[in-house]
């Protein structure tokens, strides 16, 4: 069969069976509290003790039964058991108080040697202090958690999560202790699953633990949860959304809309279940845009609350094979980026290692950053909004996932609507991508184009794309036709002419691009690896100049594609990756960062830098 036959029998068949996997209940997820961070919060970063646990001892019987399943509910580490007399006469193995304690925000990998490649079950306990007040809700909240964590306050259990970087929430007014003295325990393990998102095979490292921020949100006991207040769908003279009230008190509630700096205010009434939307003209609201991130104070006011957030507006859309900011043509010159700070061992610990990502980004002549390949901590959005940076923001449906498994994809759709939930008041966030390299077949495709219809569902105020696949032929042809791009706004692909395929740079102009869809072209990825201050020739592999002559013929190469309008090259800085084992160049890290492990611009940095000026002039004029 020819692949444009079987590009149309695929396509076929996802329009015959989209929506199948939507008919699918969801498991109730608590919905997430919008802009938690920015309410009165008690932080409970810092030390957390922990206990290393392999077997599970602290979650199952000798039986292996969960104990927190059993009829008592009692026998598991999360009870935080103490002896009930000084002589000790009771059997309790664990000690919490008593055990190791590390850094939170962090993951366990970094902080203790024994645990780089760790992979299973530890157990976090903090103690603190919050008494609660009459009329007020709490919620716990974690930024993420990696991967399944089981959470439990004062011995009683809140839920389970699963998804390695979504925010995690739970309303704990009822079960905090009237002293004010309390215990949160918190079983984390990163086990990689074959039916998980993402699966088994990933190329980053499996970082484990309590990776983000975690404190304790307060709030009148009728409060506004949730808001999105953007321009409206190709309405660049409107600003339209909604707000939504919880608690008993939510039904028939005026809520006052107000962006002063820009005299716009609208007062609505909620409905019976706490929702109202507004539409305000907004004419004289200046746009957002990489040149000019403008911010506006933007506060709703209930009778009992009041949330305030820094909003930007602007408009993205395509037509034909270009993409649009504000109505201008745009072309997003961009990067790919870890949540990792390559200087420091481990995940990201916080704004600082987060700014510093995106000032090399903004160095390097960026507008625009793909954050890879799983939602990033929502501070970064914020900072995106700051800096002037647009994001591509993705769920880690990534290489091959269990695409027949319908709790597979409850957990896929999940994640995103957290990521949606998280991002859709940011103007940074441009494009929600659905995934990552995913292989063709009836399956996936069902799959992937149910999650890019969820998408749209919730926000279709944004682009939707993924890194799709490609195909060679032996005329030298490179041949995008993925049937997943039907679904899709850009024609997003990932090639590695130069370094997995095509022969050695100085080759791969002899590549022509064959794209079947009229649409705007991003090239997601291309690079490949240098070791910084390894020289040789452009022919010598992992040198500098390799990587030097590669993107210099990258770019030539792809600048003949008609519709090019931006890229994201494979990758910011180096990363540290499990499969990555060269003794001498890799020795644990992906070395297709522009810039090193240690800081270092290695000389491809500096083609990119100077073909972004370029681009920056032609399409911004400067």
């Amino acid at each position: 069969m020819t692949s444009l036959n079987l590009m149309k029998v695929l396509t076929a068949a996802a329009l015959l069976w989209l929506g199948t996997f939507s008919s699918q209940p969801l498991q109730a997820q608590p919905a997430l509290l919008q802009n938690a961070p920015g309410r009165s919060v008690l932080s409970l970063n810092g030390s957390w003790n922990y206990i290393i646990d392999p077997y599970e001892n602290g979650f199952y019987d000798y039986r292996r039964e969960a104990f927190d399943q059993s009829k008592s509910g009692k026998g598991g580490y999360y009870d935080n058991a103490k002896p009930s007399s000084k002589q000790e006469e009771e059997l309790i193995e664990y000690d919490f108080d008593k055990s190791q304690a590390m850094q939170i925000p962090g993951d366990w990998n970094s902080q203790r040697p024994e645990l780089l490649y760790y992979e299973g079950t530890i157990w976090y306990k903090k103690s603190f202090a919050l008494a609660p007040k009459p009329g007020k809700r709490y919620f716990l909240y974690f930024g993420a958690i990696n991967y399944e964590a089981h959470i439990y306050l004062n011995g009683k259990k809140l839920g389970m999560h699963k998804g390695g970087f979504t925010p995690i929430q739970y309303d704990i007014t009822e079960q905090l202790s009237a002293s004010g003295d309390n215990f949160v325990v918190v079983k984390a393990d990163n086990t990689r699953r074959p039916e998980e998102v993402p699966t088994i095979n990933t190329d980053w490292w499996n970082y484990g633990g309590i990776t983000r921020d975690v404190f304790i949100a307060e709030t009148p006991a009728t409060y506004i949860s949730d808001y999105k207040v953007q321009l409206a769908k190709g309405d660049a003279n409107t600003v339209a959304g909604y707000v939504q009230l919880a608690g008993e008190g939510r039904a028939n509630q005026a809520v006052t809309l107000n962006i002063g700096e820009a005299g716009l205010k609208q007062t609505v009434k909620t409905d019976g279940e706490g929702r109202a939307t507004f539409s305000v003209p907004a004419k004289k609201l200046a746009r957002w845009s990489p040149q000019s991130p403008r911010l506006y104070a933007v506060s709703l006011t209930s009778s009992s609350d009041v949330v305030q957030d820094r909003i930007g507006f602007r408009l993205i859309e395509t037509r034909g094979q270009d993409i649009l900011l504000n109505g201008r043509s745009l072309y997003m010159r961009g990067i790919s980026i870890h949540d990792e700070n390559p200087l420091i061992p481990g995940r990201a610990r916080g704004e600082g290692d987060l700014r510093m990502l995106l000032t090399w980004a903004k160095e390097l002549g960026c507008n625009y950053v793909r954050l890879a390949h799983y939602p990033h901590n929502e501070t970064m959005l914020k900072l995106a909004d700051e800096m002037g940076l647009l994001v591509w923001a993705e769920v880690p449906v990534y290489w091959t996932i269990a695409w027949e498994n319908p709790a597979t994809y409850q957990n896929a759709e999940q994640q995103l609507t957290d990521l949606i939930s998280m991002g859709k008041n940011r103007a940074s966030v441009v494009v929600w991508s659905v995934g990552n390299e995913t292989p063709l077949g009836e399956p996936r495709l069902k799959f992937m184009s149910s999650l890019a219809k969820k998408a749209r569902a919730l926000d279709d105020t944004r682009l939707i794309s993924a890194a799709l696949e490609l195909h060679r032929t032996p005329d030298n042809v490179v041949h995008v036709d993925d049937p997943l791009g039907e679904f899709l706004d850009l024609t997003s692909f990932n090639e590695y002419a130069g370094w997995y395929w095509g022969g050695k740079p100085g080759e791969i102009t002899k590549y022509t691009f064959d794209i079947k869809y009229n649409k705007p072209v991003m090239v997601s990825e291309f690079g490949g690896d240098a070791l910084a201050g390894y020289h040789g020739d452009a022919n010598t592999r992992w040198s500098e100049e390799y990587q030097e002559a590669l993107y210099v013929n990258q770019l030539k190469m792809l600048s003949t594609i008609p519709g090019l309008r931006g890229m994201t090259p494979w990758i910011l800085a180096d990363f540290r990756a499990t499969r990555r084992q060269h003794p001498v160049y890799q020795n644990g890290f992906n070395r297709k960062g522009l810039i090193s492990s240690t800081g270092q611009r290695k000389k491809a940095f500096y083609v990119l830098q100077e073909y972004y000026r370029q681009m920056a002039q032609k399409y911004d004029g400067k």
